[in-house]
């Protein structure tokens, strides 16, 4: 049987979506789906994991989700119960409970509705759709697990007190509302990616729940340049995902992994993709030009540094970003040498948007590296170590502090 843990997370937002549109209460989605996900640990190992697991979840779900609707009506009086068995018998008989392909559309659109603020869109659509917890959600928005979930629970009691209906908006709505949806696509992606905790280093489930979350979004949205630029980007990352880490799960940088490896149809998609994306304004188009310069180089030493230091610029013109500067930095120096990328680091380092990340330090530690100063290159590997959370990253600080004879 395959984890658990993974089904869950890959059929996790459908299943709040269909219960969610089927109940019209988040809250009551949410529990009713998580209660599911207990029942399948109880039988799954015991029965076996039926054909269609979210067929199976969401079936479970809405018979809890039903029980608590009856229990819930009967407290105020008898009247309201049978209405409420009403509305359970016409929705039992005009459909099955099966998985719809918009409900995650849906419901990514309801979580994007301009009544909520920016990061409670944001928290709620990581968690309902995607199944992120609220620590992962928490790092992504660098924020505390508390104050989180507080979001969560305020954004969920807005929804249901302000009556915003679970639905793709109409057309004149979508400009406003798919930069949000986008970009929770993209944290889905890069936290199986760039896992930012734990002991993986890539989640295979979030990856191919950005990659196909991506691709629904250009289904939905066939002309919308940013859509096809995030889908660009994914594919042409997620081309080297197999590579990413050895058979024991340690990261392989990028300049040492086999390119043969690499999936070829995933790169020639990305790079369809990537000319849907011409003309488009937004961050995704120079990241994919990034990625494709990377996916279609022959070899680390015939990459074009000069395109993606462009593409860095492009870049900052658009978000001007303390993250971005710093991976310009690291590419400066592959074009110009590590004393002119370690120049350009000087002026990022100290941001205060970047005091806890590791990235500068791990930066700063291979541009000293490649400069032959091994032991400056020490003290920085190991500032960033005390900065990373994530199990793998720091095996792979400690090879290089290794290799520089810390």
């Amino acid at each position: 049987m395959q984890p658990l843990d993974g089904v869950f997370r890959r059929e996790w937002g459908g299943a709040v979506a269909a219960v969610a549109r089927w109940c019209g209460d988040l809250t009551v989605a949410e529990d009713a789906v998580q209660e599911a996900c207990a029942d399948a640990l109880r039988a799954w190992p015991r029965d076996g994991m039926p054909d269609a697991p979210g067929a199976w979840l969401i079936t479970t779900a809405r018979n809890r989700a039903r029980d608590r609707l009856r229990r819930e009506s009967i407290r105020p009086g008898k009247e309201l119960a049978a209405v409420v068995d009403d509305i359970i018998a016409r929705t039992d008989r005009s459909e099955a409970p099966h998985r719809i392909r918009d409900d995650e559309l849906r419901m990514m659109f309801t979580c994007a509705h301009p009544a909520l603020d920016r990061p409670s869109q944001f928290a709620l659509t990581l968690r309902l759709v995607s199944g992120l917890t609220v620590p992962e959600i928490a790092r992504a928005l660098l924020q505390s697990d508390s104050a989180v979930g507080a979001r969560i629970t305020r954004a969920k009691a807005k929804i249901r007190h302000a009556n915003i209906p679970l639905r793709v908006p109409p057309a004149d709505m979508l400009p406003a509302r798919t930069p949000h949806v986008l970009a929770c696509v993209y944290s889905v992606f890069t936290e199986g990616y760039w896992s930012t905790a734990g002991p993986s280093a890539v989640r295979d489930e979030l990856c191919d729940e950005g990659v196909r979350l991506a691709r629904e979004l250009s289904g939905l949205l066939p002309g919308d340049t940013e859509a096809a630029a995030l889908t660009a980007l994914v594919l042409l990352h997620d081309s080297r995902r197999a590579t990413r880490v050895d058979a024991q799960g340690a990261l392989i940088p990028l300049e040492e992994q086999d390119r043969r490896r690499w999936d070829r149809h995933k790169i020639a998609r990305g790079l369809d993709y990537a000319r849907r994306a011409g003309g488009s304004t937004g961050p995704y188009l120079p990241q994919a030009v990034i990625a494709a310069v990377h996916a279609t180089a022959p070899s680390w030493e015939q990459t074009d540094w000069t395109t993606i230091c462009a593409a860095y610029d492009r870049l900052l013109a658009i978000t001007e970003s303390p993250v971005v500067r710093v991976n310009r930095a690291l590419a400066v120096g592959f074009r110009d040498g590590p004393d002119a990328g370690l120049a350009a680091l000087d002026q990022v380092a100290d941001h205060a948007r970047l005091v806890h990340s590791a990235l500068p330090a791990t930066i700063r530690a291979d541009l000293l590296r490649r400069a032959g100063r091994p032991a400056e290159a020490v003290q920085w590997y190991r500032e960033a170590l005390g900065r990373n959370g994530s199990e793998p990253a720091r095996r792979f600080l400690q090879r290089r502090i290794d290799e520089c004879g810390g």
